[in-house]
């Protein structure tokens, strides 16, 4: 193999691949557990020039010796499947190069997320690129609220479009799909949402790996994954059609980033053809991308190597802002202008959107919680938290925030008189969005579904207590079963000096990580904490020392007065864990230790 260690092998890597001690209760609850990794994988990955820990990161993954270059390089040409394995694809294909070869007007419905406005974008720059002419519409979120119309619809219809095809949406949509179909409108579908039952009726084809009777296995794609392989079958429709003798085909690559974005702001596990396309995706980004994500990245302040955390933390927030309390237009026109000038405006614009954002998201978590704690909410397995005014557009940040605070699926409703619209977050190994779809089929919610970490739906405000017992008796049991066998994987044990840009950058080459595919976690152990301070809003800065004297940097986010900072500022010996990376103030190979959970030694 041609890979070479970021750090010279073995002892010099500063780990050692030990059994964890025993120890106190963690801070997070959680039961530490290091990964187990085939000793033959590993071995072999070694006699291949990697160091020991980055081949255990591998094998603890499933990656066998035989592919670890493959992982570790991984190509769209070898791992993209056929797109046509996606049930209705070839119906999609056919009637999409139709449309183009007969000069139709495309409509496009696109969702308000992060998810949907890049799924259309990808179609608009595809269309534009193949010389289609196009239409664009998102619903407002508050006055038209989630998914299809059949005014919307027909405001395509009267604008000149006889196809239309919606993104991120559509599978659930009935019946505007079925009142398109009387009109004379066909209508394509790419979603992927859960399906509970058959595919609408009218449409012309519905292609949604989640829907029940299509066996492609890519049930990992978001809508603009789903999109981005629409493309790849479109563009062989129409390159076997001749359609591209006499003009240039378009380079499908350059919407990977966008594709990327997409499929990590949805929350998609970064595993199989959702790794490659992500790893794929944050390439092109680096090497330029899109004109709008570079101008927004660049206010957003980011730095170095785009990363799944600069799409999920710093661009795709502000794309969402658009859609939460402006409109998604102004995150779809940053994505596709041609105009540097009013690309510049839209990020500006963006960016000081997500700045309002924050500060009614603010407002909303602590309303919330005020709820949450007087009447004991947090007792119930699954908290169900509803308010007067809430904004519907920040109801799905705060559901996730309190997700991570009470450690049980949280579903957040904006009360509006007397209906309601609420969003939810899941903890892994409950299906949230089964369990919502469960209560839309039973007539509790006025429309509602997901997948299953998160959840959308529209209640009537008297049913909201009625809604939440459902969702206890249903999901109590897999809740308490997920939160008694939560654990922290800890793929390795490291002595301070690990604590370094280069091993930061070892541990970088198996990524990208994210669900599903989690960053790696390593453990010092025998520790005290010394020089602890409060910076920032709540946050510890302190130094790591062992019985050897030898020492690392490591911060604690949000850590002071809760149950980490205790531990951390009680001066005793303690086993510390969380993820090692560069120190880009210190610069050089200066290394940080971002404490995750701690726990004293025993």
């Amino acid at each position: 193999m041609n890979i070479r260690p970021v750090l010279s092998p073995g002892e010099a890597s500063g780990a050692a691949l030990v059994d964890l001690p025993a120890m106190g209760p963690a801070a997070s609850g959680r039961r530490w557990r290091l990964r187990e990794a085939d000793p033959a994988v590993c071995a072999a990955s070694g006699e291949s020039g990697l160091d020991p820990v980055l081949a255990r990161i591998l094998a603890a993954r499933g990656v066998g010796a035989e592919t670890v270059e493959r992982y570790l390089a991984p190509s769209l040409r070898e791992e993209m499947p056929d797109p046509f394995v996606l049930k209705d694809m070839d119906r999609a294909a056919e009637r999409l190069a139709r449309a183009i070869r007969n000069g139709e007007t495309i409509g496009v419905f696109g969702d308000y997320d992060v998810d949907g406005t890049t799924s259309s974008a990808i179609l608009k720059l595809y269309f534009d690129a193949v010389g289609a002419a196009s239409l664009i519409y998102f619903p407002d979120r508050i006055s038209e609220g989630y998914g299809p119309s059949a005014d919307a619809f027909r405001s395509l219809a009267r604008d000149g479009a006889n196809l239309i095809v919606t993104v991120d949406c559509g599978a659930a949509a009935h019946e505007p799909i079925e009142e398109a179909a009387k009109d004379g409108v066909d209508i394509v579908v790419f979603d992927h949402h859960q399906m509970s039952g058959p595919p609408p009726a009218g449409a012309a084809a519905v292609v949604n790996p989640n829907r029940p009777d299509d066996l492609s296995g890519l049930g990992g794609l978001s809508a603009a994954g789903v999109a981005f392989m629409g493309l790849v079958a479109l563009n062989r429709a129409l390159r076997e059609a001749g359609w591209f003798k006499d003009r240039p085909e378009p380079n499908l690559m350059q919407f990977l980033d966008l594709a990327a974005l997409g499929l990590v702001c949805d929350v998609m596990p970064i595993t199989g053809l959702t790794r490659v396309l992500v790893a794929q995706g944050l390439k092109i980004m680096g090497q330029g991308g899109n004109p709008g994500l570079k101008a927004l990245g660049a206010r957003a302040g980011v730095k170095g190597a785009p990363s799944c955390y600069h799409l999920g933390f710093l661009i795709g927030p502000r794309i969402n802002a658009a859609g939460r309390i402006g409109h998604a237009r102004l995150a779809f026109d940053l994505m596709t202008t041609q105009d540097p000038a009013r690309r510049q405006e839209l990020a500006e614009k963006l960016h000081i959107l997500n700045a309002e954002r924050q500060e009614i998201e603010a407002e909303v978590q602590a309303a919330a919680q005020r709820d949450i704690e007087i009447h004991q909410r947090h007792a119930d397995d699954v908290i169900v938290t509803a308010g007067e005014g809430w904004h519907p557009g920040v109801i799905g940040i705060v559901a996730g925030r309190l997700k991570e605070i009470y450690d049980r699926p949280v579903i957040v409703i904006g009360v509006d008189g007397d209906a309601g619209k609420g969003s939810g977050r899941s903890i892994t190994g409950v299906d949230l969005g089964a369990a919502v779809s469960a209560a839309r089929e039973e007539a509790i919610l006025t429309a509602g579904g997901g997948h299953a970490m998160a959840a959308g739906l529209s209640i009537e405000a008297s049913r909201i207590g009625e809604f939440r017992r459902m969702m206890n008796e249903r999901l109590g049991r897999a809740v308490t079963l997920a939160r008694a066998n939560r654990v922290y994987d800890i793929d390795a044990v490291v002595a301070p000096m690990a604590v370094a840009k280069s091993f930061a950058d070892l541990a970088a080459a198996a990524g990208p990580y994210g669900p599903g595919n989690p960053e790696p976690a390593f453990a010092l152990l025998d520790c005290r904490a010394e020089y602890v301070k409060t910076v920032g809003k709540g946050h510890l800065s302190l130094t790591l020392v062992n019985d050897s004297g030898e020492s690392a940097r490591a911060i604690a986010f949000r850590a002071a007065g809760e149950a980490l900072g205790e531990i951390l500022t009680s001066g005793r010996r303690l086993h510390v864990a969380g993820k090692i990376r560069a120190d880009d103030w210190r610069g050089g190979d200066a290394g940080q230790l971002q404490i995750v959970d701690a726990a004293l030694a025993l």
